[in-house]
């Protein structure tokens, strides 16, 4: 009974040291290599974690492709896929080769763990049950395997390619086989683009961990809101923000806290977060934090002295008209955000700006609306996504309008993360933060 009880731990603690906060079920990653499989026109699929060594003081992060396809939080590892596959025509002796996965784990270093904490090795007899692999195997025989993956059937190894502004993991590895000519006449394609097209529609277990950190993220916006007044710190607010966050298990923040008040509020990606906020000014929240990986995006726009002026109400009223005009113009199948489709959400909210409202020179506001109208969000915040293809059930992104006029000193966004759910309908994730300008000020008020 003891040894069955200390077997326990240790399954329990180097389960807790790979996987997520709240990770999704081993069989949903299962399902999305088995998917991915049936993408690869009979070649395989190679890919590899990040590295993480004793130096690495900013905190391990893994990458959002291998995240998906795993659940594996665990650096340094690498993943092969190789469809169910007839023989290659004219490969002699070739057999049928059934789906194959196999996970690749480094050795245990000890030296290394004192730094980084217990990993999973690839001789840990419980390594199949955690991960839910097939297989798990020492990292120093993935040659022979990919090799073996690849002889009689079709010679494709779809991985991460190194390409210009990218990073690829998948590089130093491909230098080494090339040089080794480990694996001759062998071909490389992309497979970064066939997986983010795949993470395109996100899962019910993936909408349920985008909305706990939503949920996280506007508990934080409420604090903040009360914490506002004249004389307080940007920085001060974000330090608030990243507080509810952690004490709501929070692993990160999904960006950099953006905190601008005053003339700072007509900056786009404002970072510096060092102003003392002014009476009379209007402040921009847009922070957000991740939850078990996933991300969540969320702006508000805010009085510092607790009450809009009748500009700022204006300005904000029109910013929340646009966005309403986009949501009520939704439809499952058709919206998408491009600038010039006739299902364009951003079109709709570009003309309601346009048609309501004048700067101080009698022209038009749509000019102050310069940028798009929302992203797809995940386990990226600004995640992959196919705009060619319209929102349908599954999308996950945000609707955030906005006017940012820098000679009134007046910026105001307003952004919700939406998702479309199976029936096609919209439905807002953060529909428990105040919207109008009555209900901010009044959640300013604490009421």
């Amino acid at each position: 009974m003891k040894r069955a009880c200390f077997v326990l731990l240790v399954v329990m603690s180097l389960a807790a040291c790979v996987v997520a906060l709240d990770r999704q079920p081993n069989a949903d990653y299962h399902a999305r290599r088995m998917a991915l499989a049936a993408k690869l026109n009979g070649g395989v699929a190679l890919l590899f974690a990040p590295t993480e060594g004793p130096d690495e003081v900013h905190g391990f992060r893994q990458d959002d492709n291998f995240y998906y396809l795993t659940g594996l939080e665990q650096s340094g590892a690498a993943l092969l896929i190789a469809p169910q596959a007839e023989p290659a025509p004219g490969a002699e002796g070739a057999t049928a080769r059934p789906y194959t996965e196999i996970l690749f784990l480094p050795a245990r270093l000890p030296m290394l763990e004192k730094f980084v904490g217990v990993r999973l090795g690839p001789d840990d007899p419980q390594a199949a049950q955690v991960t839910g692999f097939d297989r798990v195997d020492s990292y120093d025989k993935m040659g022979a395997d990919l090799a073996a993956a690849l002889k009689g059937h079709k010679r494709t190894v779809y991985t991460d390619l190194p390409s210009p502004g990218k990073t690829s993991l998948s590089e130093a590895p491909l230098v080494f086989f090339q040089r080794s000519n480990a694996l001759p006449f062998a071909s490389y394609e992309e497979v970064r683009t066939v997986i983010e097209k795949q993470r395109t529609f996100k899962d019910p277990g993936e909408i349920a961990l985008i909305q706990k950190a939503i949920d996280a993220s506007v508990a934080a916006q409420f604090a903040a809101m009360k914490a506002i007044k004249p004389g307080v710190n940007e920085r001060d607010i974000a330090a608030v923000l990243r507080y509810e966050w952690a004490r709501r298990g929070c692993e990160r923040e999904s960006y950099f806290p953006i905190v601008g008040s005053g003339l700072n509020s007509t900056v786009l990606h404002y970072s510096a977060d060092t102003a003392q906020m002014q009476a009379g000014d209007v402040v921009v929240i847009d922070a957000a934090c991740e939850y078990s990986m996933y991300s969540s995006d969320i702006t508000r726009t805010m009085p510092v002295s607790g009450k809009f002026t009748a500009r700022q109400r204006e300005i904000y009223d029109i910013v929340l008209g646009a966005q309403q005009a986009a949501i009520a113009a939704f439809v499952s199948g058709k919206s998408n955000m491009k600038r010039d489709d006739p299902n364009s959400l951003w079109k709709v909210a570009r003309e309601y700006i346009d048609s309501h409202g004048k700067d101080l020179q009698g022209k038009p506001l749509g000019q102050y609306f310069t940028h798009g109208l929302g992203h797809y969000v995940g386990l990226a915040v600004h995640d992959p996504n196919d705009y060619e293809v319209p929102f349908g059930p599954g999308s996950v992104f945000t609707i955030e309008p906005g006017i940012y006029i820098p000679e009134e000193k007046i910026g105001v966004r307003i952004e919700d993360t939406f998702y479309v759910d199976p029936s096609g309908k919209l439905i807002n994730m953060s529909a428990a933060l105040p919207h109008t300008a009555d209900d901010v000020e009044r959640a300013m008020r604490g009421k």
